[in-house]
């Protein structure tokens, strides 16, 4: 069992975390893809994870929910959230 030796507030270390992911993806998402992204690790920030029906929820159904997010991402979209939930959390 990995233990840190410093109290980190959970929406920091999602935030470190995921800057740590973006920086091994190597920058190949557009910018409306990171806008998402953004948006999912916030919510997972806030919600401990994300899952498909959030799309359908503020402030993903504001702009264009699940089938806009399909879009940008298609048939990767559900490896990319298995993706953030784990590494975001660790």
């Amino acid at each position: 069992m990995h233990q840190e030796n410093e109290l980190v507030p959970y929406p920091e270390r999602v935030a470190s975390n995921f800057k740590a992911w973006l920086a091994q993806q190597g920058g190949h998402f557009t910018p409306e893809q990171q806008h998402w992204l953004e948006m999912i690790r916030d919510h997972i920030a806030a919600n401990l994870g994300i899952n498909l029906d959030d799309f359908e929820y503020a402030p993903f159904n504001k702009e264009g929910g699940l089938g806009r997010v399909h879009q940008l991402f298609g048939e990767e979209l559900p490896k990319v959230i298995e993706v953030l939930n784990r590494e975001l959390v660790a």
